[in-house]
């Protein structure tokens, strides 16, 4: 891949802002992402290398460092935004239109906190597609896209271990148990530890969401595990302290995402839903505690 860094740099750029959707500024980690979208649905696939493109090309126009060009900090909100879109519309020319501009807008959006300071993670995609996806429900009569075939499970059975993969599969809106498999083993290549400590987050959102018994099928199919598999690929590490704050911010993401859900807003599902804004919310609590822990010696 070394080869491809130097040779195709944009295409590099590219694969590593699919990659950083998780945290991975991995070549590797970003194609297998590409190859889990398409197994599900090509047109979200496309969606995803043209919002990938879009927003390393932005930030080469606009001049952005090349340095975070080139581990893909520009990719990874604007790629979210495209799979997004063409999950919840039928993509035609206007949703197609729709793609570029809210990459567009992720990616100037994500420069603006990263020149601050500010850890925002998915943010600027929750923002664009909130906006984006409310306008085109108040203004278009666009339809949404076609149900996916059901492959969530390789059989009719829904069971505990499909719900531990389907939480990384539905961070990228894959529903699919082939397509959460191979996200959990592109995770795992640029990072085992942030991998695993994935894995148990997702069971972990699920016995959460078990616990306050919202519905079964929603918690198998990777709904309330997805922040929390984020949350815990963000503080993923080696330490003890690392653990602690994993739990802590996988059960703030799961909490917030069934406080946001049993409200019922209707401003929130004519815009999209929750969707990644539990991460981001259970992250920013968690970061103080970090700073609290890290002052602490072993």
């Amino acid at each position: 891949m070394d080869i491809l860094e130097k040779k195709l740099p944009f295409v590099s750029e590219m694969l590593k802002g699919v990659g950083q959707i998780m945290l991975q500024d991995n070549i590797w980690t970003g194609l297998l992402f590409l190859a889990g979208i398409f197994y599900d649905d090509y047109k979200m696939g496309f969606a995803a290398i043209l919002a990938a493109a879009v927003g390393t090309l932005t930030a080469r126009i606009l001049k952005y460092d090349e340095g975070e060009i080139a581990m893909g900090l520009y990719g990874f909100s604007a790629t979210l935004v495209g799979v997004a879109l063409t999950f919840m519309f039928r993509a035609d020319a206007l949703i197609w239109g729709a793609v570029i501009v809210g990459a567009a807008l992720a990616t100037v959006l994500q420069h603006m906190a990263i020149k601050n300071g500010i850890p925002v993670f998915t943010l600027p995609f929750i923002v664009v597609t909130w906006a984006i996806v409310f306008a085109l429900h108040s203004f278009t009569a666009i339809p949404p896209a076609d149900p996916l075939v059901d492959t969530m499970v390789l059989s009719e059975e829904i069971n505990n271990f499909t719900a531990s993969t389907n939480g990384f599969g539905e961070v990228i809106f894959q529903g699919s148990f082939v397509a959460g498999v191979i996200f959990f083993i592109a995770v795992f290549l640029g990072n085992p530890v942030a991998a695993l400590y994935g894995l148990a987050g997702s069971l972990f959102g699920a016995w959460i969401a078990l616990f306050f018994a919202e519905p079964l099928k929603q918690v198998h199919m990777g709904l309330f595990s997805f922040n929390a598999v984020l949350c815990s690929i963000a503080f993923a590490g080696t330490k003890r302290k690392d653990g602690l704050l994993v739990m802590l911010s996988s059960l703030l993401a799961v909490l917030i995402d069934i406080y946001m859900l049993k409200m019922d807003w209707s401003v929130l599902a004519k815009a999209g839903g929750v969707l990644t804004f539990p991460f981001v919310a259970g992250t920013w609590l968690t970061l103080p505690v970090k700073k609290v822990l890290y002052r602490i010696n072993d």
